[in-house]
């Protein structure tokens, strides 16, 4: 904390001072054992009093410095919002609201070139019920989305790897709305709700910085799952069980809506709350090693490099249709088929994840290189993508004094199933024309996030992508699309 200057002791000038000071000394002196003397008194007179605090020096006034309050050190852009938000906070309540807005180019390559610009902005309410209703151990959350601009990779692309995970029809939609309640001393939470399971399932806190879509929500439940899936834009409703079996082993568990949208494919108001679509199951194990204690405040030296292992599955119940054969066992491609695909009950998938810190040079300071990976497989016959996978490496702080930046490299790989490969070569042969077959499609990101403020991100980022549209071109299948190259700048505000 820093003083004013007045509050320092000022200087004396003057001869006249300086002639009084033996008297003045002589006179304090008596003061002072008088007071000793005084207070020996008191103290034997009452033994079980406190000893008084000694009087405050009123001419000494606390100027606050604005380290933590200042416009560029704040954690939110609106601080404390005139006193709102910690009024709020006695009742339990918090409030978010963020801006992530992107211009994105492609400067060679897919459908088109040039850029677009799209944004989405977060509201987010929530309520620690034991503070707001006494009830301990619960949380209430209510959030809402506001998606605008326009999607590059649907004008401008073509390609598979879609470019950024804000990528969405413009709407203004509710998004997720749950109850969570604790137990047995936070060893199980349950909650209820409507949920987007990308928030909790199939994630990973290295490949969180990289904006291509796949390095989020990833391609395979992207593909393969009805409406994409239960994930953003989307929630659906259902329940989430999370408990901690040991202090290194978690299990999550969750029964989800098996199509978000199901009866009403055009709702863009989020509250279409459909439960007439099938089931989804959804489990995971994650294994943490070498992770903070409970309570930790800084990192123990004597401990070695974090990682966090996840093995997951996902089921749904809803029927597929066939990629290749229709009902009579016939390629969708012949001239003679019905049209109508054959039918497979239920889909699955298995997935792995793994994040972990593989350099830090010091315990205590924020410099690491850490590495992820996430694989997962479907079956074939009823899914685009039977194969998905993404990499990558990040640094944190990678400069003296950029304490919160961080640089990364990541590829992310989509491997089209054989069945519609198949139906690919089918339909080349049957029409006897060129046709685009479709394999597998590669993206690589570059990025670099730039901490301005606690409130303020900017991120540059470069995505190539080879084999674009997985050797198909969606608009014109007998037209190539040759690879594509985006640019482009993101920046994140937390009000």
């Amino acid at each position: 904390m820093k003083f004013s200057s007045s509050a320092r002791p000022a200087a004396s000038h003057g001869h006249g001072v300086q002639r009084h000071q033996p008297a003045l000394r002589r006179l304090a002196l008596s003061a002072a054992f008088a007071t000793l003397a005084s207070g020996a008194a008191q103290a034997q007179s009452t033994p079980d009093a406190a000893p008084e605090a000694p009087e405050a020096d009123l001419a000494i006034k606390a100027q606050p410095s604005g380290f933590w309050t200042g416009f560029w050190t704040r954690e939110n852009m609106l601080g404390d919002m005139g006193g709102l938000r910690p009024w709020l906070g006695k009742y339990g309540v918090s409030f978010q609201l963020t801006e992530t807005s992107e211009y994105l180019a492609n400067v060679r390559g897919g459908l088109n070139r040039g850029g677009t610009y799209d944004g989405l902005t977060t509201a987010t309410v929530q309520v620690d019920t034991s503070k707001a209703l006494g009830i301990p151990g619960g949380l209430f959350n209510i959030s809402a989305l506001q998606i605008h601009g326009t999607n590059l990779s649907e004008r401008n692309l073509g390609t598979l790897n879609t470019a950024s995970g804000i990528e969405a029809p413009a709407s203004t939609r509710l998004w997720e709305m749950w109850y969570q309640q604790s137990f047995l001393d936070n060893k199980v939470d349950v909650k209820i709700g409507q949920q987007s399971i990308d928030q909790e399932f199939i994630t990973s806190q290295y490949s969180a910085l990289f904006v291509n879509t796949m390095f989020g929500w990833p391609a395979l439940p992207s593909y393969d799952m009805p409406s994409g899936g239960p994930a953003y834009p989307l929630a659906g409703l259902g329940v989430r069980v999370r408990g901690k079996i040991t202090n290194s082993l978690t299990g999550l568990f969750g029964v989800f809506s098996g199509d978000p949208l199901g009866n009403d494919p055009d709702n863009l108001s989020g509250t279409n709350f459909n439960l007439h679509n099938g089931a989804l199951l959804i489990g995971e194990l994650q294994y943490a090693i070498n992770q903070p204690a409970e309570g930790d405040l800084v990192r123990a030296s004597g401990r070695g490099l974090p990682g966090t292992y996840k093995l997951g599955f996902w089921y749904n119940s809803n029927s597929f249709a066939d990629q290749r054969f229709d009902n009579t066992g016939l390629s969708l491609a012949n001239p003679a088929t019905t049209g109508i695909p054959a039918q497979h009950r239920g889909n699955y998938s298995i997935y792995a994840v793994a994040d972990q810190t593989v350099w830090r040079p010091n315990p205590d300071e924020p410099r690491s290189i850490g590495v992820f990976a996430r694989v997962m497989g479907a079956p074939g016959d009823r899914n685009l993508v039977d194969f998905a996978a993404n990499l990558g490496v990040v640094m944190k702080a990678p400069f003296a004094g950029r304490d919160d930046d961080s640089i990364g490299l990541a590829a992310t790989y989509i491997k089209v199933s054989n069945s519609v490969n198949g139906l690919d070569l089918d339909n080349r042969f049957f029409l006897n024309t060129p046709y685009g077959v479709r394999t597998q499609e590669t993206t690589l990101e570059a990025t670099y996030q730039y901490q301005v403020t606690p409130w303020w991100l900017l991120q540059a980022d470069a995505q190539y992508t080879f084999n674009a549209g997985a050797g198909r071109n969606p608009v014109n299948p007998q037209a190539p699309l040759p690879n594509t190259f985006v640019i482009g700048m993101r920046t994140n505000i937390t009000f």
